[in-house]
């Protein structure tokens, strides 16, 4: 169905931090039509601001606006899969945050019910838009590096007890690992730029957050894609009192490319046999958490492109597919991890 020219009407399910970049950006391109929380105050607050309607049931919530063209999913990991399915049967496209599940048993009951249901499933993996990572995507499929042979991904940042505390984050069934919850975004770009995992070996240890998180704060992982490059990921929250560097360095037959900066936001280094990447355009600030800084905040260019798709011919950035891999890789490191 074409909807051109029309503005699209949205509703939210989760009314937490990120909904509220949400609700920003679906101002700029259509209706906030209703939102959803358990806690009805978050809900009453973020439909206030927004002249939303507010519920505190999903299933009211998805069947009083029968109006609404999208849904976003932005309530806790552990329940994206719930939220999504129900939405989809209910006949609304869907953008799900990151993770899109906590298992890839979800991601398929999600991708199955999407296609049952006739509707659009997006998942938000917004670094793909950070410049420098857009640029070395373009240097990939140009062959510009030559045969890729091996790739190290860091992610070190810092998750204090301040973090964690009276949240769902650091728990194993809302959170499910800090894979999940901080660094989903950077093995999306893995599997996005260089492939998928075949094989993986993993280590991993709760050192600073012990009665504060349920699993890992920190993981060696190394691993060998189907495509015969090897890899290593290595990453922790105890990056003393900030975040430190969210990088990835390819190494290739004709060229060697390190994106680094805390979150993946600037070419830090390039040699690369007659070529040279000029003139990238600077990316938008970090997503602001008071003490934290997140990954680079794209969710415009994700809202854009979800708009691109549902009323015009443009092509999906993330779909379920790509959602379920990076779900697939992670499963594949936690089962993996000693």
């Amino acid at each position: 169905m074409s909807m051109d020219n029309k503005r699209l009407k949205f509703g939210i399910i989760g009314c937490g931090r990120i909904a509220q970049r949400h609700a920003e950006h679906i101002r700029k391109s259509g209706d906030l039509v209703a939102v959803c929380d358990i806690v009805s105050e978050k809900a009453d607050d973020l439909a206030k601001l927004h002249g939303a309607k507010a519920y505190s049931n999903t299933d009211e919530f998805l069947k009083e606006h029968p109006e609404m063209d999208v849904v976003a999913i932005c309530s806790p990991n552990g329940l994206h899969a719930e939220h999504s399915v129900k939405a989809l049967k209910a006949g609304f496209h869907v953008l799900c945050e990151k993770p899109m599940a906590l298992s890839v048993h979800d991601c398929g009951e999600m991708i199955n019910m999407a296609e049952k249901a006739n509707r659009r499933l997006f998942i938000v993996k917004q670094n793909r838009f950070n410049p420098p990572v857009a640029a070395v995507k373009n240097l990939i499929e140009e062959g510009r590096l030559g045969k890729v042979y091996s790739v190290q991904l860091n992610c070190f940042w810092n998750r204090n007890e301040a973090y964690y505390k009276n949240s769902w984050k650091g728990t194993k069934n809302m959170d499910g690992g800090t894979l999940y919850t901080q660094f989903s975004h950077f093995v999306d770009l893995l599997y996005w730029l260089i492939g998928d995992v075949k094989t993986v070996h993993a280590f991993g240890g709760n050192y600073h957050h012990e009665n504060i998180i349920e699993f890992e704060d920190s993981g060696v992982i190394c691993m060998k894609f189907y495509n015969g490059v090897i890899g290593t990921i290595n990453y922790t929250v105890n990056s003393f009192d900030k975040n430190m560097e969210g990088s990835l360095t390819i190494f290739g037959e004709k060229g060697t490319i390190k994106i680094g900066g805390q979150y993946l936001n600037e070419l830090e280094y390039q040699k690369i046999d007659g070529y040279e990447i000029k003139d990238l355009p600077p990316g938008n600030p970090p997503n602001n958490y008071g003490q934290y800084q997140g990954s680079m905040s794209n969710h415009d260019k994700v809202y854009q492109n979800l708009v691109e798709v549902l009323t015009g011919n443009g092509v999906i950035a993330t779909n379920g597919f790509e959602g379920l891999k990076t779900v697939e890789i992670i499963d594949k490191i936690y089962s993996a991890m000693q």
